[in-house]
């Protein structure tokens, strides 16, 4: 019997590869014979460089790099096992959680060390590049992701601007002719699980701007440059990213990966799940067992679990999903694909003693999962 332990992080209380071990080893109790591959996933967002890893026997490469403030920051891009797929994290270098909250400013912001963490993964000879690009504290449309990796953004004098969301402000002119070579020679997919564009009122600054510390004047002033950099992007390379979807995500970088570096963004889930193999594990599984900390209606529209169960389905495979709670909307998630859904709380408490007791009790669950599952025969 074969056995894929699928599972995304438990937020706050379980990485994806703490919880595929407690799934585990619940299953264990019942099952000691049976064949397990534990797969951690990610979406894309914080946890995918760990997933990846752990997935392929890969290793974390630290790295000292430019932060959102423009201090320097020790961040991190993970290898794969083989040394052919690197992943950034974007919130590693430039993300909010490295920006104190009275500090927060998305005018001064800048992606200048996520430029930085590219060219250190491929300097570190790989062919592919998995770019998550949640958490970031910036709204500078990439604009210092670019100028680490050799594109001149000028202003009318031929001076290099600042590459921040107020510099965009002074952009004249954006000379590409310095972009790293080794980008053309490398395939690079962006984790982008939003279709906002770049400007106006679905765009980067009006939807993201102010959770990372803009009020409505600095919302106008990024939306503005934002606009500027579009047109700017469209006369100098032919690129028109303005309305495009995902152009807006992650505040503009969406737009320099697309017009710029020629990226793809696809569905994280789609990314991590291609990156670990999961097609090949659950080919021949009898069974998967997927979750994350929260299920609900929500689940259905491009989460982890449902990724997972729509690529077991194809083989005809059972999915159970557990979680740490379960809300009522969860029932979305039968018709796509996951044919049960279990909780790990086995009694009341609070929210502090359920994250701390995560692990036991998701291995309780498991247990008591993989005892029904026995039952069948």
């Amino acid at each position: 019997m074969k056995i894929v332990i699928a599972p995304d992080s438990y937020k706050e209380s379980l990485s994806a590869q703490q919880a595929a071990e407690a799934v585990a080893e619940g299953f264990r109790q019942v099952l000691p014979l049976a064949r397990y591959v534990l797969l951690p996933m990610a979406d894309g967002g914080e946890g995918t460089v760990d997933a990846l890893i752990a997935a392929t026997g890969g290793r974390k490469i630290p790295v000292a790099v430019t932060g959102p403030l423009g201090e320097e920051v020790e961040a991190f891009f993970g290898l794969s096992g083989d040394g052919q797929t690197a992943v950034v994290e974007m919130a590693a270098a430039s993300g909010l959680a490295l920006v104190p909250p009275a500090q927060r400013n998305p005018l001064r912001t800048t992606t200048y060390g996520t430029g930085q963490l590219i060219a250190a993964a491929l300097e570190s000879g790989a062919r592919r590049l998995i770019l998550g690009i949640g958490g970031s504290a910036t709204t500078d449309g990439g604009a210092g992701m670019l100028q680490a990796l050799g594109v001149r953004l000028l202003d009318a004098a031929g001076k290099d601007i600042a590459g921040t969301g107020a510099g965009l402000a002074l952009l004249d002119r954006l000379d590409a002719s310095g972009l790293d070579p080794r980008l053309a020679r490398a395939t690079l997919d962006v984790a982008c699980d939003v279709d906002n564009p770049l400007c106006g009122p679905r765009g980067a600054a009006a939807v993201f701007g102010p959770q990372k510390g803009a009020d409505q004047e600095m919302v106008a002033r990024l939306d503005a440059n934002l606009e500027r950099f579009a047109r700017i992007l469209r006369r100098d390379l032919g690129a028109d990213v303005a309305q495009l979807p995902g152009a807006g995500a992650a505040g503009g970088m969406g737009a320099a990966m697309l017009g710029v570096l020629r990226a793809r963004l696809r569905p994280g889930v789609d990314i991590v799940m291609e990156a670990v193999n999961l097609e090949e594990a659950v080919r021949d599984a009898d069974l998967v067992v997927t979750g994350e900390g929260r299920m609900d209606g929500q689940t259905a529209f491009g989460k982890t679990p449902v990724g997972v169960a729509r690529v077991a389905k194809r083989h005809g495979c059972p999915v159970i999903g557990i979680a740490g709670c379960l809300l009522p909307d969860v029932t979305a998630v039968y018709s796509r694909g996951i044919d049960a859904v279990f909780s790990v709380l086995c009694r009341p408490c609070g929210l502090e003693d359920a994250l701390r007791e995560g692990a036991a009790n998701l291995r309780f669950a498991a247990r008591n999962i993989a005892a029904l599952f026995a039952l069948r025969g």
